[in-house]
C-alpha cells in the first residue's frame, strides 16, 4: 500500500512555531549583538543537538592537487579544472575531487556558484574530459549507473540541471563535487565515507548526537571553500552554496554552521530543509527518518510523529543564514517538499533579518506562480512544474546573486 501523505491544506493541523527572538532563559534578542553572542549560538545548538547532529571540530591537513586544467572549455569561453583534495594528507581515500568552470572573459577573481551533484562531476556536462567517477552510485538505466557504477554513457545525464554556459555567460564560475565522494547516500552503518577519520579510539558509528551523512556532505562544502580561498581565480568572499532536494537541505545546513558562505540557494528541499515540519504536509519527519536514516542523527527519531516536541523548525534554520542572503525555490507539482510550508519558513525568518537592518521577504501575501521574489534578503518563487531544477530557476538565482553579490 502507497504510505500516506496528507496533500491537502484543510488538513494541516494547528501549530505553534517557536520563537525566533526568544531566548532559552526567556530574554529577548533584541539587538544585532544578542541575536550574534547569544540566541544565534543556541539556534544553531538546537539543530546540531537534535537534527543534522554536532560536526567534529577536529581540524585536518589534507592534500590538494591540481589533477587536470584546460584553459579551452566551452569552445574557449571558460577555464576548466580538477581539483582532488586527499583528507587524510595522503595519497588514498577518502578524497573529493571539485569540478570547476570559470569564465575567460571579466575581472578575476570570479564569484563562484558551489554544489553537490547525484551522480558524478562527469554527469553535468558531456564533456569525455571530465574524469569519470569510480565512486559508488545509484543504480539509474536512465543515468546510465549499473551496478553501482559510472558507465560512459552517464556522460552529461544531468546536463539540463547545470546550465553552465548560461552562468558563465552572467559572469559566475560553477563547482561541484559528487555527494558520493564525502559520504555513499545508502545507510553504510557511516563506514565509506569521512566519518571514520573522526571516530575516537574504539569507536565505530557517530553518537545519537553526532553528524549523519548531510551533515558530512556539510563540511565536504566548506572544505571546497577552503580550497577557493588559496585560488586567485576565485573569490572566496561572493561563493554562493547551492543545492536541490537532499543536497538543497545539505546547503542550507552548510551555510548556517559556515559564515564565510556568502549566499544560500535551497532548490525543492522540503522536509528538513526548508518546509515547516510542523504543518505535517507532504514529506514528515517520521517518513524521512524511515526512509533515509542516514541522514541525520540519531536522536531525530525521537521526533517522529512528535514534531511540536521539536525545539526547533525550519524558518530557524533559514534565520542562522542571516544577514547574508538565502534564496528558497520551491514547485507547483512538488507537493512532498510542501511549497507553501517553504514559504511560510522564508516569511517567519524574515524578523531576524529585520533586527539585522536588512530586508527579510518582504512581501506578506501568499506568491504567484512564476513570479519571482527578490524585494529583500531572502528571496523565493514558485515554478510551474516537479520536483528539479530548471532553467527558470537557475535564472532567479543569478538574478538574486547580481543583486546582492555583484
Amino acid at each position: 500500500m502507497e504510505p500516506y501523505y496528507n496533500t491537502e491544506e484543510n488538513l494541516v493541523p494547528e501549530f505553534k512555531l517557536p520563537d525566533l527572538l526568544t531566548c532559552l532563559d526567556g530574554s529577548k534578542a533584541d539587538s544585532p549583538n544578542s541575536w550574534a553572542k547569544k540566541r544565534r549560538k543556541e539556534i544553531l545548538k538546537l539543530f546540531e543537538e537534535h537534527v543534522y547532529g554536532k560536526t567534529p571540530n577536529d581540524s585536518i591537513s589534507p592534500l590538494v592537487r591540481l589533477i587536470k586544467k584546460e584553459t579551452n572549455a566551452l569552445k574557449g569561453k571558460a577555464t576548466r579544472k580538477e581539483i582532488r583534495v586527499y583528507f587524510t594528507g595522503k595519497v588514498e581515500e577518502p578524497f573529493m575531487d571539485i569540478l570547476i568552470y570559470l569564465p575567460n572573459e571579466g575581472q578575476r577573481p570570479h564569484p563562484v556558484f558551489l554544489g553537490l551533484n547525484f551522480f558524478g562531476n562527469h554527469s553535468i556536462h558531456e564533456d569525455p574530459d571530465i574524469t569519470l567517477s569510480q565512486k559508488w552510485m545509484r543504480d539509474s538505466t536512465t543515468l546510465g549507473t549499473e551496478g553501482h557504477c559510472a558507465t560512459e554513457s552517464s556522460r552529461g545525464s544531468r546536463a539540463d540541471r547545470w546550465p553552465i554556459e548560461k552562468i558563465i555567460e552572467r559572469g559566475y564560475g560553477l563547482a561541484t563535487v559528487y555527494c558520493g565522494d564525502l559520504d555513499p547516500d545508502f545507510h553504510d552503518e557511516y563506514q565509506n565515507g569521512i566519518h571514520p577519520l573522526f571516530y575516537a579510539p574504539g569507536q565505530s558509528r557517530p553518537t545519537e548526537h553526532e553528524w549523519g551523512t548531510i551533515g558530512a556532505w556539510s563540511w565536504g562544502l566548506s572544505r571546497a571553500l577552503d580550497v577557493f580561498e588559496k585560488d586567485d581565480d576565485i573569490d572566496s568572499t561572493r561563493v554562493s552554496v547551492m543545492g536541490h532536494s537532499r543536497l538543497g537541505k545539505t546547503a542550507l545546513w552548510a551555510a548556517a554552521q559556515d559564515e564565510r558562505f556568502a549566499m544560500a540557494i535551497s532548490n525543492n528541499s522540503g522536509c528538513t530543509g526548508a518546509a515547516l515540519s510542523r504543518r505535517r504536509f507532504g514529506e514528515t519527519i517520521s517518513r524521512i527518518n524511515k526512509n533515509f536514516p542516514h541522514w541525520f542523527c540519531d536522536r531525530y527519531l525521537n521526533y517522529n510523529d512528535k514534531e511540536d516536541e521539536l525545539p526547533v523548525d525550519q524558518h530557524m534554520l533559514l534565520s542562522l543564514v542571516a544577514p547574508r542572503p538565502v534564496y528558497v525555490a520551491s514547485a507547483t507539482e512538488d507537493l512532498h517538499a510542501d511549497p507553501r510550508g517553504e514559504f511560510l519558513s522564508c516569511l517567519n525568518a524574515s524578523p531576524v533579518y529585520e533586527l539585522l537592518g536588512k530586508t527579510g521577504l518582504g512581501q506578506q501575501q501568499d506568491p504567484e506562480v512564476e513570479v519571482p521574489i527578490h524585494l529583500g534578503h531572502i528571496g523565493y518563487h514558485l515554478r510551474k512544474g516537479k520536483h528539479s531544477v530548471e532553467d527558470f530557476d537557475w535564472e532567479q538565482f543569478l538574478t538574486f546573486a547580481d543583486l546582492h553579490l555583484s
